[in-house]
């Protein structure tokens, strides 16, 4: 059990609003003068979501604190959003699909792989900056009490701004190739939900984990690697044989971007098997990431 004082609690506007509902677990609550006791969370509490929303201030500061830092005495500021999923198109369609002939379902293959590059791009920083998330503000969890969830969910959310620049150049280029999409492109904002709470998941399980075990830092560059291998960014899931398809649908990636492109580039038809397996490995990271990081969270103020 974690004790904060008065003076500590004081700093945070929102803790005295908290802590004097009634209902709460000390009774009508302590006087905003008092001495707060924060208990590790028990279980699955609801609650917790309801003070992860008191709290959205906060949350909206640390995400406009996310993309100062980010960007801060860079030369090119925010274009580094665009710059990076575009280099990567570049150098995929050489290796890819000049040299290697990689299909690209009758679809242009730089609009092909940078349809996918979106997402992927998105998922990929989105983790990096969420497992760190905790370890970088060791004083802010230390000193005060807030819902620690707010870290990584703040990290995860800033990159939704990178992906909003970057999707203005695929625009671009489907407009260059003659693309439009069809009326499957009203599914995209579930698509990007998806891959949001996928990057959510695992930011949530690297968070946790990184605080204990600094190995998961050097981690995280690694498993990104490997990762974009295992998802269908420069190649189709059609090469994928149909007795592994549903085995390859448990990279919740995989259905993100295969949905991506079906929305937007309105390709033959969406593999909804696949889609279906990796939104129920979403739901399932999810939830454990979230069960993980709450028993893990009364560890957080001593050993970050």
């Amino acid at each position: 059990m974690a004790r904060v004082k008065a003076r500590e609690v004081e700093t945070d506007p929102l803790v005295p609003a908290l802590a004097a509902e009634p209902g709460r677990r000390g009774g009508h609550g302590p006087s905003p003068t008092a001495p707060l006791t924060i208990e590790p969370p028990r279980g699955w509490e609801i609650g917790r979501f309801r003070e992860v929303w008191l709290y959205r201030e906060l949350l909206y500061f640390l995400v406009w604190r996310e993309l100062k830092i980010r960007y801060k005495q860079t030369m090119f500021g925010g274009a580094w959003a665009v710059l990076q999923p575009l280099i990567t198109m570049i150098v995929f369609t050489a290796v890819f699909s000049r040299l290697m002939g990689v299909p690209s379902d009758d679809l242009p293959y730089p609009v092909f792989s940078y349809a996918a590059l979106l997402p992927w791009t998105f998922f990929a920083t989105g983790i990096a900056r969420a497992g760190n998330s905790l370890v970088q503000d060791p004083n802010l969890l230390s000193k005060i009490y807030f819902p620690r969830e707010t870290l990584p969910l703040a990290s995860v959310s800033a990159m939704l701004v990178d992906l909003a620049i970057a999707f203005v150049i695929l625009l671009g280029m489907m407009a260059f190739y003659g693309l439009v999409p069809g009326l499957a492109v009203l599914t995209l904002p579930l698509f990007v939900l998806l891959a949001y709470l996928t990057a959510l998941g695992v930011g949530l399980w690297l968070a946790a984990a990184n605080v204990k075990y600094r190995d998961i830092n050097y981690v995280i560059p690694f498993l990104s690697q490997l990762w974009l291998f295992l998802t269908p960014v420069a190649y189709p899931a059609s090469l994928v044989p149909d007795a592994w398809r549903v085995v390859y649908g448990l990279n919740p990636m995989a259905g993100v971007v295969e949905g991506f492109r079906w929305a937007l580039l309105g390709t033959d038809s969406a593999d909804w098997g696949l889609i279906t397996a990796s939104t129920g490995v979403v739901l399932v990271i999810l939830v454990s990431g979230l069960v993980y990081f709450r028993r893990m969270e009364r560890e957080f103020a001593d050993v970050v």
